[in-house]
């Protein structure tokens, strides 16, 4: 039996699955939506490197959804990235990923996040410093206990052979980090119900750590599919679209002002239409709007959005 040699770094094979893993996404969200075709930009970065936007909009289903592929390079670290690993310093590096937002148009359906991303940072005669990054988590406008509960089993699913650095269970110390990190600290109120999200990864070795990223970007399908299939054809009415675009709000206020993904991409000097790419095609805001008492929306806010076991 072959051993992995934990010190081996294969970013050709993390490139391949990425772009493989970005063709077989728009493949089942246009099928998924049945009237609606991705459009492909492709774009190269002056400094180095490029990437492939893909964008639906005015879907039957979706409203808009953006998925990308980056792979670019760099001589310098921006802030967002080498803040707290100062031995990043000086290093050129090589950051890809597949990142993508669907906004649906049936307020019922809630907009959904996924992110995997490799880096790897070198020095002449330095051993290179690399981790793996990603996750997914659920944006819903209203809540129901049975997707909830098959968003988290599938999250739970997706990370349940691999730990952490120090022996234990990969998926609540996931969880946990998801829960804290997509918290709009402005609101005091999460922008979703959580899921998976993990950085500077490298647990295991390359190859551990590479099997956990692409198994949470396996996984993604299988858990938004059937919440897509259950609420796509429910009937809404003006007001459960106000409320959508109102909550929309919350989102473009976390990419915004929170998200580091979009902070590296702006301060690398990135492509900007690809970065905000995840911005819904409308939102809204309102002045002190507060859902009345015992209402579906208040409950989102209530019983949905604070964090919680699902399981």
């Amino acid at each position: 039996m072959l051993m992995q040699d934990p010190t081996r770094i294969d970013a050709a094979s993390v490139e391949r699955y990425l772009r493989g893993l970005q063709q077989r996404i728009c493949e089942a969200i246009e099928a998924q939506d049945g009237r609606a075709q991705f459009q492909r930009d492709e774009w190269q970065r002056a400094e180095g490197g490029g990437g492939v936007t893909r964008i639906l909009d005015d879907g039957a289903v979706f409203e808009r959804a953006g998925i990308g592929f980056s792979d670019i390079l760099g001589s310098k670290l921006p802030p967002s990235a080498s803040a707290h690993r100062p031995e990043l310093a000086g290093r050129g590096y090589r950051a890809m990923g597949v990142s993508l937002v669907f906004h649906p148009r049936n307020p019922y359906v809630p907009t959904v996040h996924m992110n995997v991303r490799f880096f790897i940072a070198e020095k002449p005669g330095e051993a290179p410093v690399w981790w793996f990054g990603g996750g997914f988590d659920l944006t819903p406008y209203y809540g129901f206990e049975d997707d909830a509960r098959e968003w988290h089993a599938t999250a739970r699913d997706a990370t349940s052979a691999f730990k952490t650095a120090d022996g234990a269970p990969a998926h609540p110390h996931l969880k946990k980090w998801c829960d804290d990190y997509f918290f709009l600290k402005h609101r005091n109120e999460a922008r979703g119900i959580g899921g998976l999200f993990f950085d500077d990864w490298d647990a295991g070795g390359f190859e551990r750590s590479f099997a956990l990223m692409q198994s949470v970007g396996d996984h993604f399908l299988k858990a938004y599919l059937p919440i897509v299939e259950r609420r796509k054809a429910m009937t809404y009415a003006q007001p459960q679209r106000d409320w959508q675009l109102y909550r929309r709000g919350r989102y473009v206020e976390f990419n915004l002002v929170w998200d580091r993904g979009t902070l590296f991409g702006l301060q690398s000097g990135g492509r900007t239409e690809s970065i905000l790419m995840s911005m819904p095609p409308l939102a809204a805001w309102q002045y002190r709007h507060t859902p009345a008492d015992g209402s579906p929306e208040a409950e989102l806010l209530q019983r949905f959005l604070p964090a919680r076991d699902w399981l």
